[in-house]
């Protein structure tokens, strides 16, 4: 068992728009974050796929790939919703957990592709594999909030 917390939630409000840290934000089964692009369906990847509705990555990832690139990486360049400090999230694949009062069930890792590697660094490709995050369902509609408790269900 685990116990992480929320360090940061990011949504951008089209595709390739520049991400925007927010305090909260409203998920909802099906769509997504409200006032994130996927919720709008206008992400660039854009499917009516449970693995389109909630991304999320480790800050400890994103330190380790600032430190051994010697890159400025902010918690948003991953272009991740919700950073994660403490959560082994490749574990949670096939797996449900409660990010506060949401609910989530982990489909996929999140690996980095060349369309992330072209809006941020030529770096990011080989600098996440295996670390770029997870792709998730929302099944139970809340809000998520930064400072809150990430667990197992």
């Amino acid at each position: 068992m685990f116990e992480g917390t929320v360090i940061s939630i990011n949504i951008a409000p089209a595709a390739e728009a520049p991400m925007e840290s927010v305090g909260e934000a409203r998920a909802v089964p099906g769509k997504g974050l409200q006032g994130d692009r996927y919720f709008a369906r206008q992400g660039s990847f854009y499917k009516p796929q449970p693995d389109r509705e909630l991304t999320l990555i480790e800050s400890e990832a994103i330190e380790a790939f600032r430190t051994e690139s010697k890159l400025e990486f902010d918690l948003s360049s991953s272009r991740r919703n919700v950073v994660t400090r403490g959560v082994p999230l490749n574990h949670l694949v096939g797996k449900e957990f409660w990010i506060g009062e949401v609910k989530a069930r982990g489909i996929k890792l999140c690996e980095p592709c060349s369309h992330l590697q072209r809006l941020s660094h030529p770096k990011v490709l080989p600098g996440l594999v295996h670390r770029g995050g997870l792709r998730a369902q929302i099944l139970s509609e809340g809000t998520i909030r930064v400072g809150e408790i990430i667990r197992e269900a």
